[in-house]
């Protein structure tokens, strides 16, 4: 990248903390540092709400990077929309093999910045094809011609590989990218902390023991054998914000383990699937309650006291 890279790597080696908004994940960090050194595209593996997003725009707010571009993947996604089309007017104007014509993608909006492609592994094949070509040869196809640009910018993708519905990327797609694996928070003290900090507050009181039931009883549930889907950290914080409102709403000054229950079913049901041998037989609506239920009782926390 020229100077844009030298100043970029400058950034990278002399800052200490480049991500404050993400916490934990020291690994993951390092590891984005290490493949931004090298001019390296990545694409950052892991289930939903990690911080897999947050990540990207707290490198471009860090390294002060206006040309953020995000692209959500889609199977409605086309290269026409990455890349850009011909503009049938202008070439009635021009002609259709004008460059005048030519009506610029979205890539060309990263150019000396980050292009970020959200759920890399939901566009069409087709759509990878052009991207690998814009990868390997920093050239497009449009329509009936080639446009030869030089384009710097910094690819990072991310991709939930347990997403079933999603497009396989080709092993020759992927040999253009370094993998970072990211996963949930590796400690209930660091998601509780992302909880107070990122949770909205309202004007009641979390005790701090039924924050760490909370926080313990998601943690738990991503060990569960019986669930194909786990909860990420978007359920700990819909439980934190859910239950505050509840007990806003009865007019209480502090949340109890009755508050959290009201909410279980509507945060926690759509965010967890079961194995197909357990499905049948039970619902998600009933298996959170059930399980939430059981989770204190086998815990030290004494539920009279939750109340």
């Amino acid at each position: 990248m020229g100077d844009c890279m030298k100043e970029l790597q400058n950034i990278l080696l002399k800052k200490d903390d480049l991500f404050s908004d993400i916490y934990g994940q020291e690994i993951v960090k390092r590891q984005l540092r290490s493949a931004l050194l090298t001019e390296r595209h990545v694409i950052i593996v892991g289930p939903p709400g990690v911080g897999k997003t947050t990540l990207a725009k707290n490198l471009a707010d860090t390294l002060k990077i206006k040309n953020f571009v995000r692209i959500q993947g889609s199977p409605d996604l086309t290269a026409e929309d990455l890349l850009g089309d011909i503009d049938p007017i202008k070439a009635m104007k021009y002609g259709p093999l004008s460059l005048e014509a030519f009506t610029k993608g979205k890539i060309f909006k990263a150019d000396n910045g980050i292009l970020f492609f959200d759920e890399l592994n939901r566009c069409p094949e087709k759509l990878q094809n052009a991207l690998l070509q814009v990868l390997s040869e920093k050239k497009a196809t449009i329509g009936s011609y080639d446009v030869d640009f030089d384009l710097n910018f910094i690819f990072i993708g991310t991709m939930n590989p347990e997403d079933s519905s999603t497009e396989k990327l080709s092993d020759v797609l992927l040999d253009r990218f370094d993998l970072i694996y990211m996963s949930y928070p590796e400690s209930t003290e660091i998601e509780k902390k992302i909880i107070k900090t990122k949770g909205a507050k309202l004007d009641v009181e979390f005790p701090e023991r039924l924050m760490t039931v909370v926080v313990d009883f998601i943690h738990d549930l991503r060990s569960d054998e019986k669930l194909e889907k786990k909860p990420s950290v978007r359920a700990s914080l819909g439980l934190y914000e859910r239950a505050q409102a509840n007990a806003l709403l009865k007019g209480k000054k502090s949340v109890s383990f009755t508050e959290v229950e009201e909410a279980v079913v509507s945060v926690l049901s759509h965010r967890i699937s079961l194995k197909p041998s357990v499905k049948y037989l039970q619902d998600t609506r009933q298996y959170a309650r059930d399980r939430l239920s059981k989770f204190v009782e086998k815990t030290d926390a004494d539920r009279g006291d939750l109340l």
